[in-house]
C-alpha cells in the first residue's frame, strides 16, 4: 500500500533517515589530493602569523625612508647585502645604504621599504646571478612594497566554518596558517544498483535488443553521486530476483556504505522487485515506506532500511531516476557529509508551455544568459521537449518545478529552478 505525498513531505522523509557523518582531523596533504566531498566538521581557527615576518613585496633594494630625498628625487646608496628567499633575517643596525632583496625574503629590521629593481639605476636582475653592483641610484615610491607580519592572518583568525566546504583555497590558507590538519567529516559513501532482467552491462559488451538493453541506470547515478562528493560503491545490475537483489544488498551493506539507492522495480508489475522484497517479512528489512509522491517524472518512490543503513528506492525510467536523485538523494548526501543541499532560485520562464495539474512537474531546462529558463531540447533535428527522453538532458543545467496547480507555463512566469551544478547537467 502506497502513501500519496507532496515533493515536499517525501524529501523531508528521506533526510529523516540520515544525519552528520562523524568528524575526523585528516592531514593537509591528503585533503589536497583527495577531490571534492570533504565539509568542515568545526570552525577552524588560525595558529600563526601569516606572513610570519615582514617580507618584500617586489624585487628590489630594500631601504630606510629615512636616507631617500621626500620630493622624489634620486640618491645614489651603497649596496650593503643580498637577501633571498630562505635567508635568515637581517637583525643588525645599519647608518644606511640598501640590500638586494628578492621577493619573499625577510626585510632587515631597519629598513621601511623596498624599492622596485625596475625603478632603480640596476633595472633588472639577472636569474641566479651574483651580486655585482656596489652601489644603485633609486628614489622614494608612492609605495612601500612590503608585506607587514600578520597583515594577512593572525592566530585565532576564524578559516572556515563547520559546513564549509574543504576548497584548494582553505588547504592552502590553512597550511600557511600553521595548521597540518582540518576536522572534516567523513565522505559519504553510497551504494549504487539497478534492478532489471532486461539489463545487460552497458560496459562489458553486452548486446543490446531482443527486449534487453543497456544499464545505464547504474552509471547514471554513480557518475552523479561522484559529482555530488561522495564515495560509491557500484554493483550494476540486479535481475528481477527477490533472493539476488537481497543478496546485494547484503554485499553492499557488507561493504560499509551510508546510504543504498536502487533503481527500478518501485511500480506496481509483476516484476517489480523492489517492490516483492519490501512486502516480505524480513528481520533485515526496516522502517518501509512505499509512497506514491505528487511528481511528475518519479511518482513511485520507496523507502526503507536495510540491515540498518537507508536505502532509498527510485523509480527505474532514466529520467525519473535522475530527477530523484537531484530532489531526494543529494540532499540526502548534503546531510550526510554536514553541508546545506543546494536550493532553488527563481527564474522566470522564457517560452510558454502545457504542464500535466495534479502532481508537481520537474522540467529539465537550460538557463539562457538573460537568465530565463527554457525547456532542454534533445539533439538532432527535430527533436522535441519530452520527459521520456534521456539525450533531453544532455542540454539541461538545471531542472524547473512547476507547482501542481499550474497547467500552463506562460513567458514570463517565476519558476523555482534547482540548479544541478554537476557534470551530466552541462547545458548549453
Amino acid at each position: 500500500m502506497s502513501t500519496s505525498r507532496s515533493l515536499a513531505e517525501h524529501a523531508a522523509a528521506v533526510l529523516a533517515r540520515v544525519g552528520p557523518l562523524p568528524v575526523q582531523d585528516v592531514g593537509l596533504d591528503a585533503l589536497a589530493v583527495e577531490g571534492p566531498g570533504r565539509v568542515l566538521g568545526a570552525d577552524v581557527r588560525a595558529a600563526a602569523l601569516v606572513p610570519p615576518f615582514d617580507a618584500a613585496a617586489m624585487d628590489g633594494y630594500a631601504v630606510r625612508l629615512a636616507d631617500l630625498p621626500t620630493d622624489g628625487s634620486p640618491v645614489t646608496l651603497p649596496v650593503v647585502g643580498d637577501l633571498r628567499p630562505g635567508s635568515p633575517p637581517d637583525r643588525g643596525e645599519r647608518d644606511g645604504g640598501a640590500v638586494r632583496i628578492m621577493t619573499g625574503a625577510p626585510v632587515p629590521v631597519w629598513a621601511d621599504a623596498v624599492v622596485p629593481v625596475e625603478r632603480t639605476s640596476t633595472g633588472r636582475f639577472v636569474a641566479g646571478g651574483p651580486t655585482t653592483e656596489r652601489e644603485v641610484t633609486l628614489a622614494r615610491q608612492p609605495r612601500a612594497h612590503l608585506r607587514h607580519r600578520g597583515e594577512d592572518v593572525r592566530p585565532g583568525d576564524v578559516l572556515g566554518r563547520a559546513g564549509d566546504a574543504v576548497t584548494p583555497a582553505l588547504v592552502a590558507v590553512a597550511a600557511s596558517g600553521g595548521l597540518t590538519a582540518l576536522p572534516v567529516r567523513r565522505r559519504p559513501c553510497v551504494a549504487v544498483l539497478s534492478t532489471g532482467s532486461e539489463l545487460v552491462p552497458a560496459e562489458g559488451g553486452g548486446i543490446a535488443g531482443d527486449g534487453l538493453i543497456p544499464d545505464s541506470n547504474s552509471l547514471l547515478l554513480t557518475a552523479l553521486a561522484r559529482a555530488a562528493g561522495a564515495d560509491v560503491v557500484r554493483v550494476g545490475a540486479v535481475p528481477d530476483d527477490a533472493d539476488a537483489l537481497r543478496a546485494a544488498l547484503d554485499h553492499v551493506v557488507g561493504a560499509a556504505v551510508d546510504l543504498v539507492v536502487t533503481t527500478g522495480g518501485v511500480s506496481a508489475g509483476a516484476s517489480d522487485v523492489v517492490r516483492a522484497v519490501l512486502a516480505d517479512d524480513d528481520a533485515r528489512l526496516t522502517d518501509v515506506d512505499v509512497a506514491a509522491v505528487a511528481l511528475r517524472p518519479g511518482r513511485p518512490q520507496a523507502l526503507a532500511r536495510w540491515r540498518g543503513v537507508p536505502w532509498v528506492a527510485l523509480p527505474g525510467n532514466p529520467v525519473s531516476a535522475f530527477v530523484s536523485f537531484a530532489l531526494f538523494v543529494r540532499p540526502a548526501l548534503a546531510a550526510l557529509a554536514g553541508r546545506e543541499p543546494p536550493r532553488p532560485v527563481r527564474r522566470p520562464a522564457a517560452e510558454a508551455w502545457p504542464s500535466p495539474p495534479g502532481r508537481t512537474h520537474v522540467v529539465p531546462v537550460r538557463t539562457l544568459p538573460s537568465g530565463a529558463v527554457a525547456r532542454a531540447t534533445a539533439p538532432g533535428a527535430g527533436h522535441r521537449p519530452g520527459g521520456h527522453a534521456t539525450s533531453t538532458l544532455l542540454g539541461a543545467d538545471a531542472l524547473a518545478l512547476v507547482p501542481p496547480d499550474v497547467e500552463k507555463v506562460e513567458a514570463g512566469d517565476g519558476l523555482d529552478v534547482l540548479p544541478l551544478d554537476l557534470p551530466l547537467g552541462a547545458g548549453g
